[in-house]
């Protein structure tokens, strides 16, 4: 309804509400005995109009009404009847009343409230009847798993939007105080056990998992359940997946791994707010997985501007058009350069001074990695090297470094890549008494190149699906997640820390393999698994510290600060002098020698080393 009519409506019902007024204080035979109720009702008709109007009542749609939108309708209502005290006070004043009769007013402002708040509730109840009635025949049952905020908002927003084609039938909520009672209209029908009971005797067509907080267990548990009554189950991402706060119902998908391996989320970003806010921040490899997540999440936390800074320059585009669309009042640059390229990452850096520096662009694929070792070893740790002194050329206060578990024990060239890398961040700090730190975590779902997309391309083609070994298991979370705690531990550090994000439970890739199956709507014998053998560079369980490591809490539940015995400064110097030397040379068997250290302390049960032993003794005897 058009506030205009509104507007005619109220008209007479503030006259109304004044008569009442008057009615209630001074009883039906009143008219000829007060004079000042004439020019009152007149005064009513005109001065509350106004007051209504400033207080934005007919700039609202009613149809759509908010606890907000009647607050402001209350403070309206108030102000006129402020108003119109003044008025009385006025004619009190001049002598166009001689007496009146001060809880008048104060009635007057009750019926007023009633009067106008009526009409508006009327306004929305016929609109959400009128919404509620007009659901399509072809329309979906849904239940609805979460009577939380969430819920509510995904059962707002499917009464508005007749399209989806959904009707929903109630809630499921394992809060015991919420069962049987009503939720935005709708009943809370029972406990997340009552699932089947309901189901069937609701005859529900679709379950929509609205728990972004829940566990992974708890959303395996549902979908376990929906496919065995086969049903179709849909979720709200994550909280991590929704760290800007933008929840709606177009974000309702199918149930994907990631949301199996969920796990309770932590905290808030109130650490990565206070470091990041107002100041100059950079992030190499920002075109990547997770330096495009880290970009998107540091833009939320309000910088004074962000440089993309990243070697191909189409992710790099695709990256900077989803800044410029999601955060438009971010001050972005995009940088196109290749780390290892010492004079211009030095220019990048004297021209913009960053204060935070994330390093994420790294050489992180296993094989190929074993295959071009001169990459890994150029990008990995002389790239490295060259952003940690440009860093520091260039003031940078807070540099953060993004590892991983491979760098533990290495068995392969990008493992001992990346754990001469942390030594460079480590060392960089101790000689400059900055907040440099790692931060090193596990596998991340759903990377470029990472085993659920090459899953899930395998199921498309009719599978098989390829794994190496059933005994292969490894550390996962979201990239989200990864990132936001990575923000968090980056502002724990003084200098030289390792951090380690606690990961869980390493998780069986053969299981991956079979919940990834079972979510694309196949059983094994459609889709078989096929065991190929570990690779070289291969552990067959990862670590996420060194073994006597000492480990100690922090102020973030889910990040441990690990102390492990680092290299000396003369020996990473020599180390890094040795394999500039190699790399340029192109000597494999030199640059081989240079990691022996590494490679040799993981030998072991369950280890692929990328070349054999007798080989690496040949050579070292040979020089």
């Amino acid at each position: 309804m058009r506030n205009r009519y509104l507007l005619a409506a109220d008209l007479p019902l503030l006259a109304l509400a004044a008569f009442g007024a008057f009615v209630l204080r001074f009883d039906w035979f009143f008219l000829g005995a007060r004079p000042e109720f004439f020019a009152y009702v007149a005064a009513a008709v005109l001065v509350k109009p106004v007051t209504l109007y400033a207080g934005g009542i007919y700039a609202r749609y009613w149809q759509y009404a908010t606890t907000g939108d009647m607050l402001a309708l209350l403070l309206s209502v108030s102000a006129s009847s402020v108003a119109m005290a003044i008025v009385v006070s006025l004619f009190l004043a001049v002598g166009v009343v001689d007496f009146f009769s001060r809880s008048v007013v104060v009635i007057d402002w009750l019926l007023t409230l009633v009067v106008i708040a009526g009409v508006r509730l009327a306004v929305k109840l016929q609109n959400d009847l009128h919404v509620r009635a007009g659901v399509p025949p072809s329309s979906r049952n849904v239940i609805v798993v979460g009577a939380g905020n969430t819920g509510m908002v995904v059962v707002r927003e499917i009464h508005r939007n007749r399209r989806l084609e959904k009707h929903v039938i109630g809630f499921l909520d394992d809060d015991g105080d919420k069962v049987g009672k009503q939720i935005y209209g709708l009943p809370v029908l029972g406990r997340l056990a009552d699932l089947a009971a309901i189901v069937t005797a609701r005859r529900c067509d679709e379950i929509i998992i609205a728990m972004p907080s829940a566990p992974g267990a708890t959303v395996r548990e549902v979908a376990d359940r929906c496919r065995q009554l086969g049903l179709r189950s849909l979720t709200m991402p994550g909280v991590y997946e929704m760290l800007n706060g933008q929840v709606s119902v177009s974000a309702l998908r199918e149930v994907d791994i990631a949301d199996l391996l969920r796990r309770t989320p932590a905290r808030t970003r109130e650490r990565a707010h206070h470091y990041v806010r107002g100041r100059r921040v950079l992030v190499t490899g920002a075109g990547g997985s997770i330096g495009s997540e880290l970009c998107r999440q540091i833009a939320y936390l309000e910088p004074q501007q962000l440089i993309l800074l990243g070697h191909g320059e189409n992710s790099l585009f695709d990256l900077s058009q989803d800044l410029g669309d999601q955060a438009p009042a971010l001050d972005h640059r995009v940088a196109v350069a290749d780390i290892r390229d010492e004079r211009r990452i030095r220019q990048i850096f004297q021209h913009y001074r960053p204060d935070v520096v994330f390093h994420a662009a790294a050489h992180k694929h296993v094989g190929l990695m074993e295959q071009n070792r001169e990459e890994a070893l150029s990008n990995n740790i002389l790239g490295t090297d060259r952003v940690v002194s440009a860093a520091v050329e260039a003031g940078t206060q807070r540099f953060v470094l993004v590892s991983t578990d491979k760098a533990v024990r290495p068995v392969g060239v990008m493992g001992a890549s990346k754990r001469l890398a942390e030594e460079i961040v480590r060392q960089a700090a101790a000689r400059t008494g900055r907040a440099f730190v790692v931060v090193r975590f596990g596998n991340v779902l759903g990377s470029r190149g990472s085993v659920v997309p090459i899953f899930k391309r395998q199921i498309q083609r009719g599978g098989p699906v390829t794994v190496t070994d059933p005994a292969m298991r490894r550390f996962f979370m979201t990239i989200p997640e990864a990132v936001h705690l990575m923000l968090e531990a980056g502002g724990l550090g003084r200098g030289g820390e390792l951090y380690v994000l606690k990961m869980g439970e390493p998780v069986a890739i053969v299981d991956l393999a079979r919940d990834l199956i079972q979510l694309s709507g196949y059983s094994l014998d459609d889709i078989p698994i096929v065991f190929t053998g570990a690779r070289p560079g291969e552990k067959m369980t990862e670590q996420l510290w060194e073994e006597g490591a000492a480990l100690n809490d922090t102020d973030h539940p889910d990040v441990l600060r690990v102390t492990e015995p680092p290299m000396t400064i003369d020996d990473a110097a020599v180390v890094m002098e040795r394999i500039v030397s190699a790399v340029a040379r192109g000597d494999d068997l030199a640059v081989d020698m240079l990691f022996r250290p590494w490679l040799n302390a993981a030998t072991g049960p369950g280890t692929v080393l990328p070349f054999p032993v007798d080989v690496r003794q040949q050579a070292i005897l040979g020089e």
